[in-house]
């Protein structure tokens, strides 16, 4: 297991806090790790030199991991595709009059491999969300095979939403390695205290009786004071 997908039930589910602080928790126990995005869209243009800039969310990683950037991520080995405009990657790379391929996505992994001992590869927006007019984010995934961590949270919908998700993954054959509960929702205006105990709860259960080896992760609320404060409590075993 040398590289772990990171997706969620849905898009602003809080994937990328959660890719940073796994990998900050992973590098507190000695792994070699390092992140990757699958793609990333809405990414600002230098207006001095007219080139896409580093993928926000790898530049939010490392803040997370308190790291510098990498060689890695000013080469954009850890991002290859970056597009300007905010929506589906297949949408973002058409308006650029770009063609994605995703055999360059896997290379970029692969070269990544080579130097880190894990690659959390996070991806964009939800599972099905379409990479190319003819390919699915979860069916690249599949064709590569890596191990799935997803995000859920508990505002209105997240049952549904997590579960959909999970039917998904399974299949397609693929392992569902760990789901990270976000508190983020918890205190938010359309979510409940009793909606949100009710739903950690469930979701607790439902992975006991049908995906005993799947591991559970809480991620707390995060704030620009405390986000680099916080830390995962990793399983044994978990890589």
């Amino acid at each position: 297991m040398s590289v772990l997908f990171v997706s969620g039930i849905d898009t602003d589910i809080g994937k990328t806090y959660a890719t940073g602080l796994l990998a900050k928790a992973l590098m507190h126990q000695g792994v070699n790790v390092i992140t990757q995005k699958l793609v990333q869209t809405g990414v600002a243009i230098n207006q001095d030199s007219g080139e896409m800039g580093i993928a926000d969310d790898i530049i939010i990683h490392r803040q997370l991991m308190n790291l510098p950037l990498q060689p890695c991520d000013l080469n954009f080995t850890t991002c290859p595709y970056r597009y300007e405009k905010p929506a589906s990657p297949h949408l973002s790379a058409k308006l650029a009059g770009q063609t994605l391929n995703p055999e360059l996505i896997t290379k970029a992994t692969q070269q990544l491999q080579q130097s880190y001992d894990v690659v959390l590869l996070e991806g964009a927006g939800g599972l099905l969300v379409p990479i190319t007019e003819q390919l699915l984010t979860l069916n690249y995934i599949a064709a590569q095979g890596y191990p799935i961590v997803l995000v859920t949270s508990g505002r209105l919908g997240s049952i549904n939403h997590t579960l959909l998700s999970l039917e998904a993954i399974k299949f397609r054959g693929l392992e569902v390695h760990s789901v990270i509960y976000n508190h983020i929702h918890d205190n938010a205006a359309q979510t409940d205290a009793e909606i949100a105990n009710s739903t950690v709860a469930f979701l607790q259960n439902y992975l006991a009786e049908n995906y005993p080896n799947t591991n559970w992760l809480s991620l707390p609320v995060q704030d620009d004071d405390s986000c680099n404060n916080a830390d995962f409590i990793l399983p044994k075993n978990f890589i």
